[in-house]
């Protein structure tokens, strides 16, 4: 019997949504100061930018007719104009463990995973970046469809949105947490640490941290995703911490720097490998940007956003990267580096060429972390009944034969 409960909406309906999001140049993923350039080009008060970010990031409407400050005529006008719809969902998935998986669908038909982990006191959000990956790597169920197009900050926002609202998780933010956010991201490290622990209003929240893990590389989609996690950190809006956003990496070097210095979010880096040889083939782009280089910029990283670790993850393969001298590698090249190392038991997937490492090998390459004093959790494998675990995730979405890849 399939224990996970899985609730298909009708592709007819995803069509119709995706249909609203082409129809009209979308608000959401315009910053604050486009918005506002926006009134001005229609005629409108410039006051009102900030009246439709409100709108938007705060109480997640979705028709401008709800927007009851703003009188009925202005509603109107913006409605003929511009558009607040969200991306379609062809399918919506709840696993066993109750976390979620949705087939989003954007106006050009296109379709990535998002999926939703709650764990109290917190609820993560894996996000899309890209349709597709270009990474090729090999323990990886993305990397085996070839890489369609970038996604816009709009399509990137939209998933955030769109699962608050399926979670139904919308409610005001006040003066008073937006100026919590902006005092614990400047906070000193030990006032910093106090203010990390969640109080009870953000306790409610079921969203409360988004993870740039899912389908592509954030980092070839750098100009979208660095404008995605500015309005999503945006004090007055969606109003994450920046420490509760992480864009993960397979490591592309020149960007890492720059994405600590435009953001000040968590960074985390896809490793998996301890020697050049075995990551040259696990993970391809370590051919172009090798480990030592990688390492070196992850130490600038934490020069540019001080007082955090990077957070490393380590997909753990049977017999292939999980001895404990890869672990004892991997303390000699993590040395300096202010560190969190995530231990991934391999998930598997239909044609993947690995099996995972066995318990006692996660825990002996594990215990060998924690006796030089780096932090290992083993991340516990949630929603592999729907798919929707570490590694799992892709969509039916393919190139047709001659098209190019769509950069936005």
């Amino acid at each position: 019997m399939n224990t996970a409960a899985i609730i298909t909406k009708t592709a007819e309906q995803a069509d119709n949504t995706a249909e609203l999001m082409a129809e009209k140049p979308s608000l959401i993923g315009a910053s604050l100061p486009e918005l506002t350039d926006l009134m001005a080009t229609m005629g409108l008060e410039r006051f009102r930018a900030k009246q439709l970010w409100g709108w938007l990031y705060n109480k997640g409407v979705t028709d401008f007719s709800a927007m009851h400050t703003i009188n009925k005529p202005t509603q109107q006008l913006l409605a003929q104009h511009v558009s607040i719809a969200r991306a379609g969902v062809s399918k919506n998935a709840v696993s066993f463990d109750n976390t979620r998986k949705w087939l989003v669908k954007f106006a050009d038909g296109r379709e990535v995973e998002t999926v939703y982990i709650p764990d109290a006191p917190r609820g993560t959000l894996c996000i899309s970046s890209q349709v597709g990956c270009t990474l090729a790597c090999t323990f990886c169920h993305t990397g085996t469809q070839n890489l369609v197009r970038n996604l816009t900050a709009s399509e990137i926002i939209t998933q955030v949105l769109m699962a608050k609202d399926d979670l139904h998780d919308w409610g005001s933010t006040s003066s008073a947490e937006a100026t919590k956010t902006r005092s614990a991201d400047r906070a000193s490290p030990e006032r910093r640490a106090g203010q990390d622990r969640m109080s009870s209003a953000e306790a409610t929240k079921k969203l409360t941290n988004i993870v740039f893990m899912g389908m592509g590389e954030p980092l070839f989609n750098f100009e979208h995703v660095v404008r995605a996690c500015n309005l999503l950190t945006d004090p007055d809006g969606l109003a994450f911490s920046k420490r509760k956003v992480t864009v993960s990496t397979s490591g592309v070097v020149p960007k890492i720097r720059e994405l600590g210095e435009r953001t000040g979010v968590n960074l985390a880096v896809s490793l998996h490998a301890v020697r050049d040889d075995l990551r040259n083939e696990i993970v391809p782009i370590n051919r172009k940007y090798p480990i030592a280089e990688l390492l070196d910029a992850c130490r600038d990283y934490v020069k540019i956003v001080p007082s955090r670790r990077i957070m490393f993850e380590y997909v753990m393969l049977d017999g292939v990267n999980d001895s404990v001298e890869d672990a004892r590698a991997l303390v000699k090249l993590l040395k300096g580096i202010p560190s969190k190392v995530n231990l991934i038991p391999f998930n598997p997937w239909p044609g993947s060429p690995y099996t995972c490492s066995s318990n006692n090998r996660i825990h002996a390459f594990g215990r060998e972390l924690i006796a030089a004093g780096i932090a290992s959790p083993i991340r516990k494998t949630r929603g592999q009944d729907i798919m929707a675990a570490c590694g799992q995730l892709k969509s039916a979405s393919e190139r047709k034969k001659g098209e190019k890849v769509k950069r936005v």
